[in-house]
């Protein structure tokens, strides 16, 4: 049985719910961050970063976003998560899901994870203040290139979508008005309405 390894709150969320819409049969383990688990002996054993999420295969374990949701699109092919027999349109996922990864989530976690990349609050408190605007660029880029609509990739739902409604709930707290980006917030109301997504929020929740 596969084995997600999350904690609430972080981008483990678009992995749950591509689990949930694929019908996986899977085992929810709670990474729990306020008491540093995932720097724990345990946790390091399944995933050396020290990070989530990871998922437990029979073959061992995956780990970084962009590689757990496409290894689910692939193993359970019935779903329709991914265009597995389009080499071109599946590059493109892969490059839409990898900007969410190295752009947005590094640029995002320059607001809650200062210390990844300096030591002087001064340069810190910098990086925070930079967020709104670097964060807030990534989403203009997704909104006006990137986002073909209704879903993503067009009329296909990928898991391209879970990755993008994962980080389009944290846009508020990330200082930025969502009435800039009506594309993105009416793709988050949609997503949130998903049963898969419900089962996946409230299992986080629990």
């Amino acid at each position: 049985m596969l084995k997600l390894f999350y904690s609430p709150g972080s981008c483990a969320l678009a992995s749950h719910i591509a689990l949930e819409e694929a019908g996986a049969d899977y085992e929810e383990v709670r990474v729990n961050f306020v008491a540093d688990e995932q720097r724990g002996a345990a946790y390091l054993a399944v995933n050396p970063k020290g990070r989530v999420p990871a998922l437990a295969t029979d073959r061992g374990v995956v780990s970084e976003t962009p590689a757990i949701l496409l290894y689910i699109a692939q193993s359970f092919p019935q779903a329709h998560l991914a265009p597995l027999d389009d080499p071109f349109a599946l590059a493109q996922i892969q490059a839409f899901n990898l900007y969410i990864c190295a752009t947005l989530h590094v640029a995002r976690a320059h607001g809650k994870r200062g210390y990844r990349w300096a030591d002087d609050p001064a340069a810190i408190a910098e990086m925070q203040r930079k967020v709104p605007q670097s964060v807030g660029q990534c989403f203009d880029l997704i909104e006006r290139e990137m986002f073909t609509g209704p879903w993503v990739m067009g009329d296909r739902y990928t898991i391209c979508d879970p990755y993008l409604f994962t980080f389009a709930q944290w846009l508020e707290a990330d200082g930025i008005d969502p009435a800039r980006l009506p594309k993105i917030i009416d793709h988050r109301r949609r997503m949130a309405e998903r049963p898969a997504v419900k089962r996946a929020i409230t299992a986080e929740q629990a």
